[in-house]
Formats: structure tokens, C-alpha cells, sequence
């Protein structure tokens, strides 16, 4: 079991998947899932411009370290690996916020890691989100942990 997890600020640095992918590559995985989370344009009707994010480093990385030992608990996995990175900052319109990449030995495991790992950080992390809107103020939004399950069907 191997975990990497930190907040990036975007002043000094960007989250990049080729260290996702270095990461986690290895001989003795069948499948590699990379979820990367980008800003999109759209939101609530509203011409979206950029979001900054904010959040408590030392918890962030807490929680990362919590939902990755409740992942593998709940799917009884210990030969996995897994890369978290969330920027910190202003994020422009298609540059990536989030990258999560799961190593394991087959694929079903990985989706399943990488969306468990995706819908608790959504649900409980303290990062904070502003989105910045078109001819509007800027707005901190409430926690969004999933979409409508209806959406996905």
C-alpha cells in the first residue's frame, strides 16, 4: 500500500499527471485509473470564469489519509497505490484542480478505490471552493458532495 497526498499552491507549483503517473506505475499492477478534476465554464446557469480554491492543509491531508485507510478497508485491497493532489489558489477555466490515480491489480478495484476516494473528498474535505463568474461577484459555494443520482443513469 502506497499513498502520496498533498495540497499544491498554484503560486508555487501546478498538480501534474506525469508525477501521478510515475507515482503509482509498477510491474505488479494490471490496471492504473486517473481521474482528473477540471474547472468547467458552466455552473447553476452561471458563465463560470475561474474558481480559486482554499483550504486547511494539515486537514486535507488528514482526511486524504482517512478516506484512503476507509477505501481499502472497505475493499479489502493492501497491494494498492494511490496519488491524491488538489491545488490551492485561482484556477482558470479548463486547468486541473484534482488528480487521483489508483494502481491496483485489476481494474474493477481501481474504479471502485477512485470513485470512493472522489465522492468522500467531496463530501468532507475542508477545501473550500469560490467561483468567479462573468459580469457577476464571485461567490464561496456550499458543499456539492455528488450529483443528482438521477444525472448518472
Amino acid at each position: 500500500m502506497m499513498l502520496h497526498a498533498r495540497v499544491v499552491d498554484i503560486l508555487k507549483e501546478k498538480i501534474d499527471i506525469a508525477k501521478a503517473q510515475k507515482f503509482i506505475v509498477s510491474g505488479k499492477y494490471g490496471a492504473s485509473i486517473y481521474f482528473v478534476g477540471t474547472v468547467r465554464d458552466q455552473n447553476n446557469n452561471k458563465k463560470v470564469t475561474g474558481i480559486t480554491y482554499d483550504s486547511h492543509d494539515a486537514l486535507v491531508i488528514k482526511s486524504f489519509e482517512e478516506i484512503y485507510k476507509e477505501a481499502e478497508t472497505k475493499f479489502k485491497l493492501k497491494n494498492i497505490a494511490v496519488f491524491i493532489e488538489h491545488i490551492k489558489g485561482y484556477v482558470a477555466l479548463g486547468d486541473t484542480s484534482i488528480i487521483i490515480a489508483v494502481a491496483s491489480k485489476h481494474r474493477s478495484q481501481a474504479y471502485e478505490f477512485s470513485r470512493y476516494i472522489i465522492e468522500e473528498i467531496k463530501k468532507r474535505t475542508p477545501i473550500w471552493k469560490k467561483e468567479h463568474y462573468e459580469g457577476e461577484d464571485s461567490k464561496w459555494l456550499k458543499g456539492n458532495p455528488l450529483v443528482d443520482q438521477n444525472q448518472l443513469k
